[in-house]
């Protein structure tokens, strides 16, 4: 069995076949959990995971991406974000489903700052406090914090931002954090910063794009591995807090690329991570099976 831990069946990319595609992933042995991203889709992850009497969970949250209006323009779609305040009452409102195990996805994300750099710190601050606030949230109703961090091109500024406001958090409450890193492709340094604070680390197809062959063919339009990063990120995290996701419909792992990705493909992560770790591949899904499970409360 797999848990695809971070999926996004509940976007439009998957308008015309959301209960098909989890069906299917269902009757190949992986549960999803459906993230969403702001208050329309975070309502259809409970609505999707509501049609199923096991194996498909919800995360309901705010993006930073959607707390202030911008083009986006990832791998695989372009969008203007809608602007979106966090609603602490809308939103403990759908977490309080049954269905519900997380709050997010939310953090910060710095990649993408306004061309105006005077925005730059009212962007920021708009994006902290809907953190904040989605923190405070996860802890009252004891769900799981599943956690965005892009920082800027060559840096470690947004996720070390994070870890400031949850040691920050953390020291003036005193409680144990239950939270998930999605999708982290910064430092092994900083990782281990979220590592010493009992964060679980959720591995995805980006580890299985590595050098490209053709140096004039990247394999994202962001991210590749030359560097082994991924790999080393996968060597640090141990293995009682290493997960799975897709976090599709984006980054298709090898060799689904140039597909539309979905929580079946995350079997191709798990073989990635089971030749990294040097072990078989039911030996991963096993491990991070139960990982998602314990965390998640599922």
């Amino acid at each position: 069995m797999l848990i695809d831990t971070h999926a996004h069946v509940n976007f439009r990319s998957f308008k015309d076949d959301a209960k098909e595609t989890l069906q299917r992933a269902l009757d190949n042995g992986t549960w999803v959990i459906n993230v969403g991203s702001q208050i329309d889709t975070s309502r259809e992850a409970v609505e999707l995971a509501n049609q199923f009497s096991e194996g498909i969970y919800a995360v309901v949250g705010l993006h930073p991406e959607h707390t202030h209006s911008q083009h986006v323009d990832e791998e695989e779609t372009h969008f203007l974000t809608r602007e979106e305040d966090f609603n602490y009452e809308e939103y403990k409102k759908l977490a309080s489903n049954s269905k519900a195990v997380g709050i997010g996805e939310c953090g910060l994300d710095y990649y993408r700052l306004p061309d105006d750099v005077s925005l730059h710190q009212s962007v920021k601050a708009k994006q902290a406090e809907a953190f904040k606030k989605q923190i405070q949230l996860a802890k009252e109703l004891d769900k799981v914090l599943v956690i965005h961090s892009r920082s800027s091109k060559g840096t470690d500024d947004a996720c070390l931002d994070i870890l400031d406001i949850l040691d920050a958090d953390l020291k003036a409450n005193s409680y144990q954090l239950k939270a998930v890193l999605h999708s982290y492709t910064g430092s092994p340094e900083v990782l281990q910063k979220f590592l010493d604070l009992g964060v679980y680390v959720s591995f995805n197809g980006i580890i299985t794009f590595g050098r490209p062959k053709n140096q004039n063919s990247r394999p994202s339009a962001e991210v590749d591995d030359k560097t082994g990063n991924m790999e080393k990120l996968a060597q640090l995290t141990p293995l009682d807090r290493i997960l799975l996701e897709t976090d599709c419909p984006y980054l298709s792992p090898v060799p689904m690329r140039g597909k539309r990705n979905e929580p079946l493909f995350v079997k191709y992560v798990a073989e990635k991570v089971a030749k990294i770790r040097e072990l078989s591949v039911n030996e991963v899904e096993k491990i991070t099976f139960d990982n998602a499970r314990t965390l998640f409360k599922i």
